[in-house]
């Protein structure tokens, strides 16, 4: 059987470390391999995503994939990568993240239970929260030496951190508690491969080991690069915080926008991470992007891909329909196709005025709507000359002094957008 899911993942960037013979151990036959995913949240964001996209390599490829939701590691907080150690999470609060986390990975992979690699979603909580301290102690913790736990990388950076908080107790069983998982999913689900993000390398192969000792048997792991972007700042974050993959956190137009608006320099590595464009029709894509930069082809392809891998086609085209209202190829129609969520992401920090539904259901005057009641612009003889040189439109259509605004012009019955020239925005709030 050849597998080639590990060339496939090399070509992709996707690769960091790897257990030497992992590639001939995926070509003699289908496995079960697996990822967790730390529950601090009830959505998973766009740095989750590659490694969702992993196991759905894993799985195109003929095999098993695992989600493991730490619901018994996220009450600890894995230290890997961290500088101080995190706020314990309560088991209310993990049962709503673990539940909203399930429900957004059943959305990318294969649950068909009539297919022979079907994926799973599980919870290492379910095989923990029984197990003694005594029965670990003498079950795991022999099989581990404390030098060998000490020689980890993320060990040694906590505890050489300048704070000198050190690293609790707690933080430092990690470690062994992702190895027990390891080693109970090799017992229970076949599973013989272990994938995260290059900081989990230290844990993975304390997994690893952990079986080698206890039961003699060899199993693999594979981690790939945590994802950078070209300028220095961290991927997946705005100034408003995380990507989240949860529309209610993350509205489908600033998740499209995040990929648009990406460097040149990321977006030749991002177009071959999160999308399943081949090798030849991304090279192509490279290339074309190469002679007319200016187009933004690569950006666009990302952003139409996977917006559309994460939200729905719906939510995709309205956020190319948006879009389009910022860049003057849109309509007035366009603008009110727009749900309010998504107008006042459009227009998030456009300057606002809010005037009384009763005072536009009897109509204003645009010098009122400019500069009389508003202060928009600075007088009202600033707004007659804008009036005049037919620089006003009003939802995008381009209005005269003689205009009168009124209750047809409430865009969801709220809102009035008012534009000067090309880039000069001002929205009306009916209230």
């Amino acid at each position: 059987m050849k597998n080639d899911f590990i060339e496939e993942l090399y070509w992709r960037g996707m690769i960091h470390d790897i257990i030497p013979e992992t590639d001939q151990h995926l070509n003699k036959a289908s496995t079960s391999g697996y990822i967790g995913f730390d529950p601090t949240s009830d959505s998973l964001h766009i740095g989750s995503l590659v490694q969702i996209i992993i196991l759905m390599h894993f799985q195109k490829h003929g095999h098993s994939p695992i989600a493991l939701i730490g619901g018994a590691t996220g009450m600890i907080g894995d230290p890997s990568g961290k500088s101080e150690e995190r706020s314990l999470l309560n088991l209310e609060t993990l049962g709503k993240n673990i539940s909203g986390i399930k429900s957004q990975l059943m959305k990318f992979l294969n649950f068909d239970n009539s297919i022979n690699n079907t994926a799973k979603v599980l919870n290492n909580y379910d095989w923990t929260k029984n197990y003694s301290l005594i029965d670990f102690s003498r079950e795991i913790g022999k099989h581990i030496s404390v030098n060998y736990m000490m020689s980890k990388e993320s060990v040694k950076k906590r505890i050489g951190t300048i704070s000198n908080q050190g690293m609790s107790f707690t933080e430092f069983t990690y470690q062994l508690l992702q190895g027990y998982d390891f080693l109970h999913l090799h017992k229970h689900h076949k599973c013989t491969i272990q994938m995260g993000g290059s900081d989990q390398w230290g844990n993975i192969t304390t997994g690893t080991e952990l079986i080698r000792r206890k039961i003699s048997k060899k199993v693999y792991a594979i981690t790939c690069p945590l994802i950078t972007k070209n300028d220095g700042s961290k991927f997946g974050k705005t100034e408003g915080g995380n990507i989240w993959l949860d529309k209610k956190k993350t509205s489908p137009y600033k998740f499209y926008q995040y990929w648009l608006n990406c460097s040149d320099d990321d977006a030749e590595n991002y177009i071959k991470i999160f999308t399943f464009l081949s090798k030849n029709d991304i090279d192509i894509l490279i290339k074309e992007h190469s002679e007319n930069p200016h187009l933004r082809l690569l950006q666009k392809k990302i952003a139409q891909e996977v917006t559309l891998l994460v939200h729905s086609r719906e939510d995709l085209e309205n956020a190319q329909s948006a879009s389009n209202i910022l860049f003057g190829t849109s309509t007035s129609e366009d603008l009110n196709n727009l749900d309010e969520s998504t107008f006042l992401d459009v227009f998030d920090g456009v300057p606002m005025f809010e005037i009384s539904k009763t005072e536009i259901y009897k109509q204003i005057t645009m010098i009122d709507a400019l500069s009389g009641i508003t202060s928009f612009l600075n007088s009202n003889g600033e707004a007659r000359r804008a009036l005049n040189e037919k620089s006003i439109s009003v939802n995008k259509l381009k209005v005269g002094d003689g205009y009168l605004i009124g209750k047809s012009d409430l865009i969801n019955e709220k809102y009035i957008l008012i534009q000067k020239g090309k880039k000069n925005y001002f929205i009306i709030k009916a209230v």
